[in-house]
């Protein structure tokens, strides 16, 4: 399975739309489109987890890599994800302490209203 990336913006927000699998082979793909984003100023990222299907510890480090990224920026990134299997995932390593995760894009967006 491949790794899908779709950005737009809404409200501010550049909305990262991640779908497929993210492990060794595709997590340095979402990496670079963060970094990318980052360099051009984009500092608000709401990463859409929704639709993706696996995410190894590769997956999560880059997730953790791109939430230092904007912080160095002062900027922010949220996660939406409302899949159990992947919330289970972000409370055993920790992370779900790290991530602001939300539960769909509305309550993301009008969280930070």
């Amino acid at each position: 399975m491949d790794l899908t990336l779709a950005t737009r913006e809404v409200d501010g927000f550049t909305v990262v739309t991640v779908g497929g699998e993210i492990d060794v082979y595709t997590a340095p793909k979402l990496r670079d489109r963060i970094t990318e984003l980052v360099g051009a100023g984009h500092h608000r990222l709401l990463i859409d987890l929704e639709a993706v299907e696996f995410l190894d510890s590769t997956g999560l480090g880059v997730l953790v890599g791109g939430l230092k990224k904007v912080r160095a920026q002062d900027g922010s990134m949220a996660l939406i994800c409302s899949q159990d299997r992947l919330l289970k995932i972000f409370r055993i390593t920790g992370l779900a302490k790290v991530f602001t995760i939300h539960s769909s894009e509305e309550s993301a967006l009008s969280a930070s209203a």
